[in-house]
């Protein structure tokens, strides 16, 4: 599957979680912006980064490349005002990770989405942010 299907299908399944839960969802003209949708729900409005991952180990790259050298041209991270980061796995399970908790545990690069919590109880525990859809 090439980045740009993935794209799609994190995307397509943010709206669909959103939609049904309630909110309204806003899509920017371009794919310029540092977020992919803009929320509201009661009067709250959130932004949105979403990514999708069909990789074995569930591993989703904050970091985004491109370009003819691949280089690194932006990190979700970066945007304090982002609000939320959206990943679907290869099972297309969606976990729905507030970017403020990636921030507090200075996870800069990259997260690994699992269902369970590590043998060791370390690493950023993404399995608590794992979405019953």
């Amino acid at each position: 599957m090439t980045n740009k299907q993935l794209g799609i299908i994190g995307l397509s399944m943010a709206i669909n979680y959103f939609t049904i839960n309630g909110y309204t969802v806003c899509l920017p003209i371009n794919d310029t912006q540092w977020y992919d949708l803009i929320i509201e729900k009661d009067g709250i409005i959130e932004t949105v980064q979403c990514k999708c991952t069909d990789t074995d180990t569930g591993s989703i790259d904050l970091r985004s490349t491109g370009g003819t050298n691949g280089s690194v041209y932006d990190n979700v991270i970066e945007h304090d005002q982002l609000n939320w980061l959206f990943c679907v796995d290869k099972n297309r399970k969606c976990f729905l990770i507030p970017v403020k908790d990636l921030i507090e545990n200075n996870i800069h690069r990259s997260i690994r989405l699992r269902y369970d919590r590590t043998t060791n109880g370390q690493g950023f525990q993404t399995f608590s942010y794992l979405l019953n859809v």
